[in-house]
């Protein structure tokens, strides 16, 4: 496993394919979480911060905003899989396959499924990982790819790249 600090992030060279990152900490969401960024990114449906509306539905309960949880879930994997990116180039396979609740605690685990050198730019490279966010019981609430542009440690000619 690379020794990268968490405060500059891991370089191309640090990911190994196949190679897992359990995130830490996890994240209890709270209602005023699910409130606020519910409100913020101006989502109206009553199914995330109206009580009586939610007891009517199969949830018994409001359910935490889907792209709330796609955003924790990815910030718990920046320190691990893309501090030092240049970019996020995308993201794909995004399911949610079971609700989130207010008081939930979300954990992440990330693994690298490969890795290359961009064609365009050989200084940089592109790093493809898939992450699975799990709940408090352990059952998956998200699963998702992404792919990062991250820089190289030493350029094709040679040059050293600050670490």
């Amino acid at each position: 496993m690379s020794t990268a600090s968490p405060a500059t992030g891991r370089l191309f060279e640090d990911f190994i394919e196949g190679e897992e990152y359990s995130h830490w900490p996890g994240r209890t969401i709270s209602e005023a979480d699910n409130t606020w960024f519910t409100l913020v990114t101006m989502n109206t449906h009553p199914l995330h911060f109206d009580q009586e509306y939610a007891a009517k539905t199969r949830f018994g309960r409001p359910i935490v905003n889907s792209c709330l949880t796609l955003s924790i879930v990815v910030g718990m994997s920046v320190r691990d899989m893309s501090q030092a990116a240049v970019a996020n180039l995308g993201f794909e396979k995004v399911e949610l396959p079971a609700p989130v609740f207010n008081g939930d605690t979300l954990y992440a685990a990330s693994t690298v499924l490969g890795k290359r050198v961009s064609r365009s730019d050989p200084s940089v490279g592109i790093v493809r990982f898939r992450t699975i966010g799990t709940n408090q019981a352990g059952a998956v609430i998200l699963r998702l790819e992404r792919a990062v542009l991250v820089p190289l440690r030493a350029t094709p000619a040679g040059r050293n790249k600050t670490s």
